[in-house]
């Protein structure tokens, strides 16, 4: 079994909306953490290229960009799954995330599934020296206090 982090909330917006605001406006949301920086310089501006096989992308502020992930999942309205590392991660070491968006009333259920952190070495820098449940606990807190900023996007959005 993966090792991994689990986040679910629900949003005032059908899964398409939620989808999109997730995807196309990620840049608008996004939180960087201390802890699980992108690079040592920060997490950049992210952005998803739509599709499978498109890539999650980060551009910092001299212009360079950073590719985090590619999609291996794209149904909009639905689910998106994509890799995960960052830019102190050999190229055997990532993780993987998958969202799904599931309609519950007039809201949308959001689950975050953050899995494969068992495949980073213990004594890797993102680790930061944390016993698994900690790491485990600070990436939560990270995808939390994004999660936070998407709902009030969501809620804060004129387009329905």
């Amino acid at each position: 079994m993966t090792s991994k982090v689990f986040l679910a909330l629900r949003v005032s917006a059908d899964p398409m909306r939620a989808f999109k605001v997730f995807t196309q406006e990620i840049a608008s949301w996004w939180q960087p953490s201390g802890l699980f920086r992108v690079s040592d310089t920060g997490d950049g501006r992210l952005a998803f290229e739509p599709g499978e096989g498109g890539r999650l992308l980060t551009t910092f502020e001299d212009g360079s960009t950073f590719e985090i992930g590619r999609i291996s999942v794209w149904e909009p309205g639905k689910r998106l799954v994509f890799a995960w590392r960052q830019a102190n991660f050999s190229a055997e070491h990532s993780t993987e995330v998958e969202v799904c968006f599931e309609p519950v009333g007039a809201e949308t259920r959001i689950s975050i599934e953050h899995r494969a952190w068992d495949t980073i070495p213990r004594r890797h820098a993102a680790r930061h020296g944390f016993p698994e449940e900690a790491t485990l606990q600070r990436a939560a807190d990270w995808w939390r206090n994004s999660l936070h900023v998407f709902k009030e996007r969501i809620a804060g959005s004129d387009d329905a």
